[in-house]
């Protein structure tokens, strides 16, 4: 199987870990030589209530019993795309209350952008450098990431960056300025979170200037920062919210929303502004519906934050410089990116799940499910200070 996989199947990277996976449930992935993984990582943020949930597997095989694919999006009514736009409205400012449902958090980045300059009538878009919003040629276009956009230059054109938390930017949004799209909190670059009212003073200058205002909670979203969504934590509201990763269940899935009247304007002059296949897709929809009622009806996002204070407790080390994020989107900063390597690759070793960031080589993710337990984060943390000593030692 695994030379099978390495030429079948396109790669990513020069040297993908290549763990063979036997099955996963709850926060363990187990592999097919008989390893049991604890899983501090959860698909990147996107397995919100762990792996197979009860709730979950039984929507998804509910749905299965009654209809698959039926129609490309928006031309038939199908129960669950509609119960899980309408319970979205229902948990988002007034604003909030219409939702294009698509594959992908990538896709739906594409889809705010279009709609952003559809309703402005501007083509000017600003981004955050270190910003990651996806691979395809409009996300791309707003990465702040040089290094990885020059190889599939020239991009999408009228598209200029900012710096985060970095106030004297704020002058770059005019009335030129359809958009300025920004992580609530920059995944990628770290785990920064905004800063002395970055986001108000943002949403002012906006408000001023005719600007809308884009927020990407693709990997913050869906309760993973002890809100359900992270700008909650801010006190405003953004113009277009885009979601993905943790939306699902561990389904793909993405989706962007914003007001009726706003997203209106996909739908004619021309027709089909926006238009996906297999979005909204009923047994994705019925995933994510149940996804979003489980956090609802519980109180696992409130947990969330408990859950952080454990891990902020647990993980004192000479070795940590700091804990970044917010909830469980948590990153163990160290001093070099050789240490956040050798942490990642020996925990492995030891049956637990780490990963890297985008563009800050000293970070070390720990994104678990959201439903992870006291005892499997004390389990996991015991595992990364055993790592963090051994490495210690060697350097004394």
């Amino acid at each position: 199987m695994k030379n099978d996989f390495f030429k079948y199947q396109a790669q990513t990277t020069p040297h993908p870990l290549a763990m063979e996976i036997s099955r996963a449930e709850g926060s363990y992935i187990y592999d097919k030589s008989g390893g049991k993984h604890l899983d501090f990582v959860a698909g990147v943020s996107a397995c919100t209530l762990g792996h197979c949930h009860p709730r979950v597997v039984s929507a998804i095989k509910n749905q299965t019993e009654k209809y698959l694919h039926v129609m490309v999006y928006g031309e038939y009514i199908q129960d669950p795309a509609v119960a899980l736009t309408k319970l979205l409205a229902e948990n988002l400012p007034e604003n909030l209350n219409t939702t294009y449902l698509v594959n992908s958090g990538t896709e739906a980045i594409e889809g705010a952008l279009k709609l952003a300059r559809r309703a402005t009538g501007r083509t000017q878009i600003l981004y955050a450098n270190n910003a990651y919003h996806g691979n395809t040629m409009g996300s791309m276009s707003v990465m702040g990431f040089e290094e990885r956009k020059n190889a599939f230059k020239p991009l999408i054109p009228d598209c200029f960056p900012v710096t985060f938390n970095n106030e004297a930017d704020l002058e770059k949004i005019t009335s030129e300025t359809a958009a300025i799209i920004l992580e609530t909190i920059q995944g990628g670059a770290g785990f920064i979170q905004p800063e002395n009212n970055y986001l108000k003073k943002v949403r002012e200058k906006c408000d001023e200037t005719g600007t809308l205002l884009i927020l990407d909670e693709i990997q913050p979203g869906f309760g993973r920062t002890g809100e359900l969504f992270a700008f909650q934590h801010f006190g405003i509201a953004p113009d277009i919210l885009v979601m993905g990763k943790g939306m699902g269940g561990g389904m793909p899935i993405g989706a962007f929303t914003t007001s009726h009247e706003v997203m209106t304007l996909l739908q004619d002059n021309p027709k089909l502004g926006h238009i996906t296949t297999f979005g909204g897709n009923p047994v994705i929809a019925s995933a994510a519906l149940a996804t979003l009622q489980e956090l609802t009806e519980t109180d696992i996002i409130k947990q969330t934050l408990e859950k952080e204070k454990l891990f902020r407790k647990l993980l004192n080390h000479p070795l940590i410089t700091e804990v970044r994020g917010r909830g469980l989107m948590l990153a163990a900063m160290v001093e070099t990116p050789e240490i956040a390597n050798e942490v990642i690759l020996a925990c492995k070793d030891r049956g637990l799940i780490l990963f890297w960031l985008l563009f800050e080589g000293r970070a070390i993710r720990i994104t678990p499910p959201l439903t992870i337990s006291n005892d499997e984060i004390t389990e996991g943390c015991n595992i990364i200070l055993e790592v963090l000593d051994s490495i210690q030692k060697k350097v004394n």
